[in-house]
């Protein structure tokens, strides 16, 4: 079964078209490194919660909209392989992708407020 790296992300709404730039560059590198697909989601009905919801976990302000996005991998190994690799390119600046350096393609959304994490399937419908 495959595996998917979950993220939820705060992005002022005027950024919308460096988020979809950055994700375009960003996201070749993950499917390089073996995704098999990655969705990207700009918040479109992102509702208040009573207890909580997605804009208080990533803490969004006003004129921020919440995105939702998703990689999905073959397995885990490949996905904890590619993530070796981007630990190594973040780590020395000689194997850094410029699709990857923040210099050349800055975050457009505070990154201190990403939420992420990998999840394993347990039940999967298809039409």
């Amino acid at each position: 079964m495959t595996y998917i790296d979950g993220f939820v992300i705060a992005c002022p709404e005027a950024n919308r078209d460096k988020f979809i730039e950055h994700a375009r560059q960003g996201d070749a590198v993950f499917m390089e490194l073996g995704a098999l697909r990655i969705v990207e989601c700009w918040g479109d009905d992102v509702r208040d919660g009573h207890t909580t919801d997605f804009r208080r976990a990533v803490q969004a302000q006003d004129g921020e909209a919440v995105l939702f996005s998703w990689i999905e991998w073959p397995d885990k190994a490949t996905r904890d392989a590619a993530m070796a690799r981007m630990q190594e390119m973040m780590t020395d600046p000689s194997k850094v992708d410029p699709r990857m350096d923040p210099e050349k393609n800055p975050m457009p959304f505070d990154g201190k407020r990403l939420i992420f994490g990998g999840f394993v399937p347990v039940v999967e419908l298809t039409a």
